[in-house]
């Protein structure tokens, strides 16, 4: 299977397999204390506050055809109805969850990891418009994972509080100066933005390696979780099924909604689990969510390309 000009199933599966590696050699030096639980606070706050920063403002640096901008507008619109959808499950499902597990979940459910891995992939599966259509899928999610996602984890005495914790997150203001420099189109010197390349290209393999240390402390055993696995299956199937039926119902492009489904069913965010243990959060518990979707996601995400990719071939 392969997708417009992109690559097929067996580098997908590679991609989400040196994910796991990257993931294993957190676990293996923090097991070996290599990395000390103050340098894995450390490497929390690199992530928090540099990487991931760079990361965001490189992915809204993307040029706009006007041939295409009727399908941006489409899936900018049908990404923001998604976002609406997944908080109000956040809200609604997680009522009676135990104090600990609820803002994991509740982010979990608003923020996937098609942060890192959705690009990617949308560009083996689709090629270069798949890449760009996802890169303006992202925006709504950016600005939800980073504002009422922070939120959920953020700890205030009133909502002023909190607020401001929010907006001046860097990862928030990494979304405004992105949006401006996508709306303006203004090219930054050739220096700054190889910068921002060079540090942002670490999100992946920092974020993984951050899970893994923290996967240190997880007991094999506590893997099996039964709600973590709920909750798979909501992040995985249900989410993208309802979006895939929204999309076939009201007979949107096919490419566009390829993208968007592909997306809706990638897993739980690695910062899910980085958040936590920033935020002092249940951070076992988000990393099991964080790991259990995605070595699901292995099987998932291909059956579903090869479903989505039959309906523009």
């Amino acid at each position: 299977m392969e997708g417009r000009d992109g690559m097929g199933t067996a580098e997908l599966i590679s991609l989400q397999l040196r994910m796991f590696l990257i993931m294993l050699l957190g676990l293996f030096f923090r097991k070996k204390n290599i990395i000390s639980q103050e340098g894995k606070k450390n490497l929390t706050d690199l992530v928090i506050y540099l990487i991931l920063p760079c990361n965001i403002v490189k992915s809204f640096m993307i040029e706009f055809d006007g041939s295409v901008l009727m399908n941006f507008g489409l899936i900018l619109l049908i990404s923001v109805v998604i976002q609406v959808f997944c908080a109000g499950l956040a809200r609604v499902l997680y009522r009676g969850v135990q104090t600990g597990h609820k803002p994991v979940l509740m982010y979990a459910t608003v923020a996937s990891n098609a942060g890192f891995l959705g690009n990617p992939v949308a560009e083996g599966v689709f090629g270069s418009m798949g890449l760009a259509l996802a890169s303006v899928y992202l925006i709504p999610q950016r600005i939800v994972m980073w504002s009422a996602g922070v939120s959920y984890f953020t700890k205030g005495s009133d909502r002023k509080t909190i607020l401001k914790r929010v907006l001046t997150h860097p990862c928030i203001i990494a979304v405004a100066v992105g949006m401006v420099l996508m709306l303006t189109q203004v090219s930054l010197p050739s220096f700054l933005d190889a910068a921002l390349k060079d540090i942002g290209s670490c999100n992946t393999a920092m974020s993984m390696l951050v899970i893994g240390t923290i996967l240190a402390d997880v007991k094999p055993k506590e893997m099996l979780d039964k709600s973590v696995f709920l909750f798979s299956g909501l992040r995985l199937l249900l989410i993208p099924l309802v979006v895939w039926l929204g999309c076939l119902l009201f007979r949107v492009d096919g490419l566009v909604t390829g993208v968007s489904v592909l997306l809706a069913a990638m897993p739980a965010a690695g910062t899910t689990a980085i958040l936590a243990a920033k935020y002092d959060g249940d951070a076992v518990y988000a990393s099991k969510c964080v790991v259990l979707s995605t070595v699901l996601s292995l099987a998932v995400i291909p059956v579903w390309s090869m479903i989505l990719l039959k309906g523009i071939v």
